[in-house]
């Protein structure tokens, strides 16, 4: 699959749970907890999702910490009946133009590509590697750069990722 149709493919997806997001972890529609990450379930298109916030957050700028005032910070599997699952992200602001996320998980890292607020693979199998990734792991640090230059990295515990993404997977079959 081209970039351009799998970033459309994610832009449409984005339209679809953008909705959800800013209340994404006090919304009514949680089905689960797992540690800390949240499964949520919607029924008109049918999606569900885990999503976590991170336990971590560091902001710098010209390599020294700043205050910066930023929206919801979460990281996301959306599963969809027939589909595999994608990885989203959102850093609670706009992404530098043309820049890419960095997602750490123990030694092994990947990129996201990003458009406004919001970063995701670049391809089922690029999602694939990365689920599993963050089924073994303790820990995925995202690291980004701002439109205003500042440079975030958040660290998102993995503890009840595989639980979730399961019950996820289990209720959008």
């Amino acid at each position: 699959m081209t970039i351009v149709l799998r970033r459309a493919m994610g832009a449409a997806a984005l339209a679809i749970i953008a909705p959800f997001c800013a209340s994404a972890q006090e919304s009514s529609n949680r089905v689960g907890t797992m540690t800390d990450w949240n499964v949520f379930v919607d029924g008109n298109p049918k999606e569900c999702w885990g999503v976590s916030k991170p336990r971590e957050t560091v902001n710098t700028k010209d390599g020294a910490p700043v205050s910066v005032r930023r929206g919801d910070i979460l990281l996301f599997v959306t599963h969809r009946p027939g589909t595999a699952p994608q990885v989203s992200f959102t850093g609670g602001y706009p992404f530098a133009a043309g820049s890419t996320v960095g997602v750490a998980i123990g030694g092994t890292k990947f990129e996201l590509f990003s458009d406004g607020e919001w970063a995701w693979s670049g391809s089922a199998e690029d999602d694939a590697a990365l689920i599993r990734a963050l089924r073994g792991g303790a820990d995925a640090v995202v690291t980004a750069r701002s439109g205003r230059g500042t440079q975030t990295k958040d660290t998102f515990s993995l503890r009840g990722f595989t639980a979730a993404m399961d019950d996820a997977a289990a209720r959008c079959k």
